[in-house]
């Protein structure tokens, strides 16, 4: 096996206009995608974020420390070639959102799903013109059709680079309501986290901490509001 690693080779990386858009070359020399597709981004403030990673690397190249390159090609190699497969894949949670999956016991879980998640379905009927149902138990029970289409027709609706953003948003949270939330603004980022871990701090509470458990949620936390800091650069001029 081969320990090879790619070195920095160049001495600026800087942001470039294009009529499609905007990109980052390094020393004059345009970035690709993995698939060997130009890195054209949707706006300057993507490309500044993207550069500034590039221009932070010393010595050998490190992706895990290049988050916003890395959801970039995903958007562009990976979203746009197959935008309506990833879009029908997020809105299929619309169908079995997490927010709408109730205890029955005990009932102190019961209320704080009900203050905590209630407010949210509210949400998106009066926001997003959709009313999801709650049930009680994990067995899956179909939520309106209209409705789903409804929350479809909104999830095709996003660009490839929201969508790619989107995408972490929604399988992170294990909710398409809190993926709307977040992308809207609805609420505060670290509430919306919670919420989504509502069932398992509950657990904590009950029997403790994980020390491995806690590590692996701290790293979705860190993924959660990464994606929206990537969609929201989607959408800034």
């Amino acid at each position: 096996m081969s320990d090879w690693k790619a070195k920095r080779f160049w001495k600026e990386a800087q942001v470039v206009t294009l009529d499609a858009g905007h990109s980052v070359e390094l020393d004059g020399r345009p970035i690709k995608t993995p698939a060997k597709q130009l890195l054209v981004l949707p706006t300057a403030k993507m490309a500044e974020a993207i550069a500034a990673e590039w221009q932070a690397q010393e010595g050998v190249i490190n992706p895990l420390t290049m988050p916003c390159t890395k959801t970039a090609n995903a958007a562009i190699d990976k979203v746009s070639v197959q935008h309506a497969e990833v879009a029908d894949m997020l809105a299929a949670y619309g169908d079995c959102d997490l927010l709408c999956y109730r205890a029955d016991s005990p009932q102190e879980l019961v209320d704080r799903q009900s203050a905590h998640w209630d407010p949210m379905l509210d949400w998106a009927k009066e926001t997003l013109g959709a009313r999801l149902q709650p049930r009680v138990g994990i067995m899956h029970v179909p939520q309106d059709p209209d409705v789903v289409a409804d929350l479809t027709r909104r999830t095709h609706a996003l660009n490839p680079f929201e969508l790619a953003a989107f995408h972490d948003l929604v399988s992170l949270s294990g909710s398409l309501v809190l993926g709307f939330a977040a992308a809207m603004d609805a609420r505060d980022m670290e509430s919306l986290w919670d919420m989504s871990r509502l069932d398992e701090m509950w657990q904590v509470e009950l029997w403790g901490k994980d020390d491995d458990a806690e590590a692996l949620a701290a790293a979705k936390k860190g993924s959660f509001l990464h994606a929206k800091f990537m969609f929201d650069l989607s959408k800034g001029a």
